[in-house]
């Protein structure tokens, strides 16, 4: 089914609100001194959560929009890795108290490159530097491709919670053109390897507007990445931004799929989960109805952060590793991307981090204001500004962005309520950003709307 609105909203290049301000906004004013001090800040009570990027895969896949490198050898892998662990000390260095740490999450980048000693021995210099225990939850992100039987082993000896698993296509046309050939029996023995060593939950992520991928294709990699029975699945449209990822344009832009085929790939996937049984979640997430998310989002309490949704918040952020982003009480910090200059930096005894951005009460006002409409699909401006002490009517008076959506019956207001229409959700970015102050200056990194 089409849309007669995709093309107008559809082919704009917004925010997928992981963070309000975006990533963008973020400027060298925010430097290390800076995050130092706000480290030092952090409240005794805080709850932490921990991301740790390991920007290394054995190959490249040209769709990926990740900070990452190609490393065939180990050497470089585990010098990084010391540096994350020096790194780590450095941090905990600048608290005024033991941070608890509630979820670490390793990203990448393929974290699972790493041996299996250098994971234990990293996790040991973690435990060493923060308060994790037995009910820290700790997720990890895998390349089904290169999961050994004893790196398998070694995360499930460390207590692992939660995988992601990168699936994408199962579509042999589209895994050459995106150069990621991953065949279902890879997944399926990835998966039963997990399950096997006690990880609980498992996650799956598919992509739709890939090179030559069609709602047939979307429909077939849907139904076969069902059967294995993950515990949620995050569905993403593709991102072409040759211009800022260079390895994209290895993609032939002549069979990337329009802005109304776009939709009904996404359309098509979201029925097909529904039907095996999925709860649908906000923008991009599905979980089956006893897993926690979809629990949280029955009762209100869905989150939205730097890992796409969460049913649990945070207080705290540490970011470790190249291109990491923290978050504080009093705004967002980003170390160096650059994984060489960012062990320099370590190895200085320096933190990393070389940009950011101090939070104003209008953005944390806005902040509020998107997290509820990309999390419930709707909003009570008026509830949120009384909490903030603002008057509603300065972010719904003179909107022209959220009165065309109203115009176009992408949204209804009733008082200070905006709902997104049913059937509009998959525009939900467009109506978050009618809240954002920035989205007209920075826009040039951000993914299409559908």
């Amino acid at each position: 089914m089409s849309h007669p609105l995709v093309e107008k909203y559809g082919d704009a290049r917004l925010p997928r609100y992981t963070s309000y301000p975006t990533t963008p906004v973020f400027d060298a004013e925010i430097g290390e001194g800076r995050y130092g001090q706000w480290l030092q800040q952090i409240a005794a009570d805080a709850k932490a959560s921990l991301y740790i990027h390991v920007p290394f895969c054995r190959a490249m896949c040209w769709y990926c929009g990740c900070h990452t490198t190609v490393s065939r050898r180990d050497p470089p892998v585990l010098t990084y890795l010391a540096a994350v662990e020096r790194e780590a000390a450095l941090v905990a260095g600048h608290l005024r108290h033991p941070l608890e740490v509630r979820h670490i999450h390793f990203g990448g980048g393929t974290p699972t490159v790493m041996p299996p000693a250098a994971l234990r021995r990293l996790m040991g210099a973690l435990i060493a530097q923060f308060d994790i225990g037995k009910a820290t939850e700790l997720a990890i992100e895998i390349d089904p491709r290169t999961l050994s039987a004893e790196m398998a082993a070694t995360l499930g000896e460390i207590g692992t919670d939660r995988a992601s698993l990168g699936i994408q296509s199962f579509d042999r046309k589209v895994q050459v053109a995106i150069n990621r050939i991953q065949s279902f029996e890879q997944t399926e023995l990835a998966v039963q390897r997990l399950r096997d060593v006690g990880v609980r939950g498992i996650n799956f992520d598919l992509i739709y507007g890939l090179p030559h991928e069609t709602v047939e294709s979307c429909i077939a990699t849907a139904k076969a990445a069902a059967a294995l029975k993950p515990d949620r699945f995050a569905v993403f449209g593709y991102a072409h931004i040759p211009s800022f990822k260079k390895h994209q344009r290895m993609i032939d832009e002549a069979v990337l799929p329009g802005a109304q085929e776009r939709n009904a790939q996404a359309e098509a996937i979201a029925q097909t989960l529904r039907e095996a049984g999925y709860v649908q979640i906000g923008l991009d997430h599905f979980a089956l109805p006893q897993d926690g998310m979809a629990i949280a989002a029955s009762e209100g309490r869905l989150r939205r952060n730097f890992q796409g949704y969460a049913a649990e918040p945070y207080d705290v952020l540490i970011g470790l590793g190249a291109s990491s982003i923290g978050t504080t009480s009093s705004g967002y910090v980003q170390n160096e991307v650059a994984h060489g200059l960012y062990e320099q930096r370590i190895a200085a005894n320096q933190l990393a981090t070389v940009k950011g951005y101090r939070l104003t009460a209008d953005d944390r006002f806005r902040a509020d204001l998107i997290e509820r409409v990309m999390c419930d699909f709707a909003v009570d401006v008026g509830a949120i500004a009384s909490r903030h002490g603002v008057d509603p009517a300065s972010v719904l008076e003179g909107n022209g962005r959220l009165a065309a959506l109203a115009e176009d019956g992408v949204v209804a207001i009733a008082g200070t309520r905006v709902i997104v229409r049913t059937d509009f959700r998959f525009l939900v970015r467009a109506v978050a950003a009618s809240f954002d102050a920035y989205i007209d200056t920075k826009a040039r990194t951000h993914s299409k709307a559908a």
